[in-house]
């Protein structure tokens, strides 16, 4: 009877013992399991971490690109425009009475619209030319194209513009922008023209 209790105690204390290492091992794995999910967590967050620094990165590479674009866009924008009012300047001519160098309504609304870009651009230098059709003498049309150009020099340096800045040149006939032979070719060749030197 003691034997079979001494066998029973030693059972016990074996199953004691079992259970205390089964205990200890589950701890150990469980804070080898604790340890790798946090060192996972730290190697996670880290890369989160990168990608957050390259996603602000790209964000701010791409907001300065737009920047800039927009400021090329609109730099372009007022070269263009620039331009564009330049082109109208020189390409808009005004227009006289046959055998006329007397001012139209019409010429002096144009000739307005010249003199406020010419003040706004106080570096520009004009070349007036002045037209004739192709009735009369040549010496008479040159003299006639003169009298148009510096009449249209005038009224721009009484709307303010430093004559130094406008000079005149008479081509007579010469230059036609229409080469037919009818009355609405010859008032189209009856202009001063404007270029930008």
């Amino acid at each position: 009877m003691n034997k079979k209790f001494d066998t029973n105690l030693e059972e016990g204390n074996m199953g004691k013992k079992l259970f205390v290492f089964t205990l200890a091992g589950m701890m150990i794995l469980g804070l080898v399991f604790l340890n790798s999910c946090a060192e996972q967590q730290v190697k996670t967050d880290e890369l989160q971490e990168e990608k957050q620094t390259e996603v602000s990165e790209t964000t701010q590479e791409t907001a300065e690109k737009t920047e800039a674009t927009a400021e090329d866009l609109e730099e372009e924008a007022i070269r263009l425009e620039e331009k564009r009012a330049q082109e109208a300047f020189e390409n808009k001519n005004i227009h006289f009475a046959f055998d006329k160098s007397t001012l139209t309504e019409e010429a002096r609304v144009i000739l307005k619209r010249k003199a406020t870009w010419l003040k706004n651009h106080p570096d520009a230098k004009v070349i007036v030319e002045g037209h004739c059709d192709e009735r009369g003498t040549e010496e008479y049309n040159l003299a006639l194209g003169d009298r148009r150009a510096k009449s249209a020099k005038n009224f721009l340096v009484d709307m303010g513009i430093d004559s130094s800045r406008l000079t005149t040149i008479s081509y007579g006939e010469e230059k036609p922008l229409d080469p037919r032979h009818n009355e609405t070719a010859w008032a189209k060749n009856r202009r001063a023209h404007f270029r930008i030197r």
